[in-house]
């Protein structure tokens, strides 16, 4: 089943998400629900927070860019309770989108490399380094986790120039072709 995607604004955005465990209520379920909505959308990540769940749960697909960077050629991979141990490198600018935040696309500034520890869809841990544009992925489904968006991480003046379009994001005027749920109104 496709979700609604949860629009800038919306306070679930905003917190910081609670870790499961395996009983956690038909998760098989909404792992499938959410590959099939990531992939309805168009993305290459999405975060249960997205769907409006706030746990610690995202999915990614990095495959199309696997043209350009054989490295994500196949990259598919589920992250239950997921924790950044280390970012390391040089920050890199990378121009990023996300569903939550339709037609607004943003330089980013992230460190090219991570160590995170999660659990897979069996609930084995795992300790894996990732770089590049999976590390890329992968910090920015994280952010949704800790309360934050791709936005956060801009300078104010570019945050300033967007104020209109965020704002119309939030009063739900926007051209897409996906459904969303909007802020409550005040």
């Amino acid at each position: 089943m496709i979700l609604p995607i949860v629009a800038y604004g919306h306070p679930t955005l905003r917190k910081i998400a609670q870790d499961i465990d395996k009983d956690y209520p038909e998760l098989s379920t909404l792992i499938e629900n959410m590959w099939e909505t990531m992939y309805r959308t168009r993305g290459v990540g999405l975060a249960a927070p997205q769907v409006n769940k706030s746990i610690r749960l995202f999915v990614i697909d990095a495959t199309p860019y696997g043209e350009d960077d054989a490295e994500t050629k196949d990259f598919k991979k589920i992250f239950i309770n997921a924790q950044i141990i280390q970012e390391e490198g040089e920050e890199w600018a990378f121009n990023e989108g996300c569903l939550s935040l339709p037609n607004i696309r943003e330089d980013v500034m992230r460190k090219p490399n991570i160590t995170i520890r999660y659990l897979d869809e069996n609930f084995e841990e795992h300790t894996e380094k990732f770089s590049g544009i999976i590390a890329r992925i992968i910090q920015h489904e994280y952010d949704h986790l800790e309360g934050k968006v791709f936005v956060d991480r801009i300078n104010n003046l570019r945050k300033m120039l967007l104020k209109r379009k965020l704002t119309d994001i939030t009063k739900g005027i926007v051209d897409i072709d996906y459904r969303m749920i909007f802020p409550q109104k005040r």
